[in-house]
C-alpha cells in the first residue's frame, strides 16, 4: 500500500467516479489508476469499487469504509505539507477563501486588500457558491475556511466562529409609496411585490417565517443569489426588495430609498469555518483572528 493508491482512490470518488476526468487531474493515464487501484484491492482482499463492465459506477460498503481512512490519510499527508511549508516559507504559500456572493462583494474586499499587503507572497482565491457548497468545500479540503449566514454549523466537521450581525433592510426607488410611510411595519411592506434572495442565501428562509408568524402572505415575483442584481430589479419597479443592509452602497445607490429593517427582521450572525483537525497556517489564522473579532470589519455599518 502506497500514497499514491490512497491519492487515486480519493481523486476518483471526487470526480463522481469518472476514471478519465480523475486521471486528468492527475495527470496520468486512466490504465494506470485502474492498475493501481486493482493492486490496492488485491492487497487488502476487498472490492472498493461497484462496476458495470468497465465501468465504476459507486462504492462498495467496504470500499466507504476504505475511502473514510483514505481521506484521513489524504488529510494528514496535507497537514504534514502544511507545517513543512510553515517552518521553511511562512509568509508565502496557497489560501482558499470560499464565501457567498454578498460576502465576496460587500464584506471581503478590504479585509482582502488588507491580506494582501501585509502577506504579498501568498496566492490567495475567493470562490463562491451556497451555503451547503461553501461547507463542502471546506470539508473536502478545496478551501480552507469558508464565510456565510447559513449552514455551516450544520456541519460536524467543522469548526464555527460567530464573526458579525447584521440586519436586513427595505429599498425602493425613490417616491415609491412605502417609503412615505412613517415607520413601516410588515404589513405595509406585505402590501408590495417583492424581490430578494434565493431561499439558499442571507437568511431568506427567517424572512420568510418573520412574515408567516405574523399572519402576512407575500408575493415574491423575483429572487436571486445576487444583491446587486436585485438592485437592479427593484430599480426597473419589479417590486420592493429585501437585501442585507450592508449591500447598501450609499455612493451608487442614491436613487433608492432604504427602510432599517432592524426592528423589523431577526438578527442574522455571519459565521466563518474551517475544518476540524486542519492544520491552520499562521497566516489563516491571523486572518481568522481577525475576521472574527471584527478588526477587519471596521468599514461595516453592520450592528454587533
Amino acid at each position: 500500500m502506497n500514497l499514491q493508491q490512497i491519492r487515486y482512490l480519493r481523486e476518483v470518488v471526487k470526480r463522481g467516479f469518472n476514471l478519465t476526468a480523475a486521471a486528468e487531474a492527475l495527470h496520468t493515464s486512466q490504465p494506470g489508476i485502474s492498475q493501481r487501484i486493482k493492486e490496492l484491492e488485491d492487497e487488502l482482499n476487498v472490492t472498493i469499487f461497484v462496476r458495470q463492465g468497465k465501468r465504476i459506477t459507486g462504492l462498495t460498503p467496504p470500499g466507504e469504509a476504505v475511502l473514510a481512512i483514505a481521506e484521513r490519510i489524504g488529510r494528514d499527508v496535507e497537514n504534514l505539507k502544511k507545517v513543512g511549508s510553515e517552518f521553511s516559507e511562512s509568509d508565502a504559500g496557497n489560501f482558499v477563501i470560499a464565501a457567498t456572493h454578498m460576502q465576496a462583494r460587500y464584506v471581503l474586499p478590504q479585509p482582502v486588500l488588507s491580506f494582501t499587503k501585509r502577506y504579498p507572497r501568498v496566492q490567495l482565491a475567493i470562490r463562491q457558491g451556497n451555503p451547503r457548497q461553501l461547507a463542502e468545500m471546506v470539508v473536502k479540503g478545496d478551501a480552507d475556511v469558508a464565510i456565510a449566514t447559513e449552514t455551516l454549523d450544520r456541519f460536524p466537521e467543522l469548526e464555527t466562529l460567530p464573526c458579525y450581525r447584521w440586519h436586513h433592510c427595505v429599498v425602493a426607488p425613490l417616491g415609491h409609496p412605502v417609503l412615505k410611510t412613517r415607520s413601516a411595519t410588515l404589513a405595509d411592506i406585505a402590501r408590495y411585490p417583492l424581490v430578494t434572495y434565493d431561499a439558499a442565501f442571507s437568511g431568506r428562509s427567517a424572512l420568510d417565517d418573520t412574515f408567516t408568524q405574523a399572519g402576512l402572505e407575500t408575493n415574491v415575483v423575483l429572487t436571486a443569489i445576487d444583491t446587486d442584481v436585485i438592485k437592479t430589479y427593484v430599480r426597473a419597479g419589479l417590486g420592493i426588495g429585501i437585501i442585507a443592509s450592508m449591500a447598501v452602497d450609499k455612493k451608487h445607490d442614491t436613487d433608492l430609498g432604504v427602510i432599517d429593517g432592524s426592528r423589523l427582521f431577526p438578527e442574522k450572525v455571519t459565521k466563518l469555518a474551517w475544518r476540524k483537525g486542519a492544520y491552520l497556517r499562521g497566516y489563516v489564522k491571523e486572518f481568522i483572528d481577525g475576521f472574527a473579532s471584527g478588526k477587519a470589519l471596521a468599514h461595516l455599518k453592520v450592528s454587533r
